[in-house]
């Protein structure tokens, strides 16, 4: 007899145009170590847990308008209906006009880049309450010890390593001394649980509110310690947001004032440089990113690195 979570359903996906799903999907992955997400020649693999319960997903991209998603678990025929916002289809660029050259180029290399929407709030939020403040290498490596440690392995036939994101009710049951073993400090472990304790709420408000991105955002603010920076990181992964901007972001406002004016900028120049550009704002953030002629700074104070775990 066949397992359930053994079962597979398979969804083929027609695009109206090209889209890059690797690198549309790129931002769903937390580091090149991160247990949710692997790679393997030309399928990508993922896991998650809907409200039905958790999937495991392959994803084939057949051609630039066709993808063919394979999913198993509980949450598969969830996933497959959202099929279409999570490879970024429902993300529209069709009124972008890039106007300068670094924009241009890469808009132009990058046609099939989108924004995807997972509808999936919490794991989103989790993992942006890690990220918090701390060096991406540390944080990754944070996110990958708490998915090893308290993730579970996924349906179907998924890579060996990979699992998937625990319920809300695990990560606010996870003790300090697993956070700190992690290396995720005391304040930013309070901020996930506090999180995790509303979990049902910030997931039913991507749902509730899925056309009015900025209540989402005031629901998510209204938890101690979740601000303009974790919110918007929540809404380029969960809501599909092409317009959130991450401010307050180590990076951002240097990157993207370098680029485009040729000196780094603090954020309320970035918040003036990028207004010409709504509702796109994350698009410009995303396609200087990936620019190989926006040039950065490389001068100057970095963010420091620091091990929790021996503090």
């Amino acid at each position: 007899m066949v397992a359930a979570s053994e079962v597979s359903l398979v969804r083929e996906l027609r695009l109206d145009s090209p889209i890059n799903v690797w690198l549309t999907l790129s931002l769903l992955r937390r580091g090149p170590g991160d247990p949710t997400t692997r790679r393997d020649g030309n399928i990508l693999w993922r896991t998650s847990r809907m409200a039905s319960g958790p999937v495991t997903y392959a994803l084939r991209q057949v051609e630039p308008t066709l993808v063919r998603a394979e999913a198993w678990g509980p949450g598969a025929a969830e996933l497959l209906d959202g099929l279409p916002g999570l490879v970024g289809a429902e993300d529209d660029p069709s009124g972008f006009r890039p106007q300068h050259p670094v924009l241009i180029d890469a808009f132009r290399r990058h046609a099939g880049l989108r924004t995807p929407r997972t509808g999936r709030v919490l794991e989103a939020l989790i993992a942006a309450v890690i990220e918090q403040k701390v060096v991406g290498l540390d944080a990754f490596a944070a996110w990958r010890r708490l998915l090893l440690r308290f993730g579970e392995p996924p349906p179907g036939p998924a890579p060996a390593g990979l699992r998937v994101f625990p319920a809300a009710e695990q990560w606010a049951a996870i003790p300090s001394w697993e956070w700190h073993r992690a290396g995720v400090d005391p304040q930013r472990a309070r901020t996930a649980q506090a999180c995790a304790r509303v979990g049902l709420q910030v997931d039913r408000l991507a749902t509730t509110h899925a056309a009015d991105h900025e209540a989402v955002y005031r629901g998510l603010r209204s938890i101690p310690g979740v601000g303009v920076w974790t919110a918007a990181e929540v809404g380029i992964r969960a809501l599909g947001d092409s317009d959130a901007v991450p401010f307050g972001d180590y990076h951002v406002a240097k990157d993207v004032g370098t680029a485009l004016l040729g000196r780094p900028i603090d954020d309320v120049e970035l918040a003036e440089v990028l207004e010409p550009w709504r509702p796109h704002r994350f698009r410009v953030v995303q396609l200087i990113r990936l620019s190989p002629f926006a040039t950065r700074e490389r001068r100057g104070p970095r963010m420091p690195r620091v091990d929790h775990r021996h503090i």
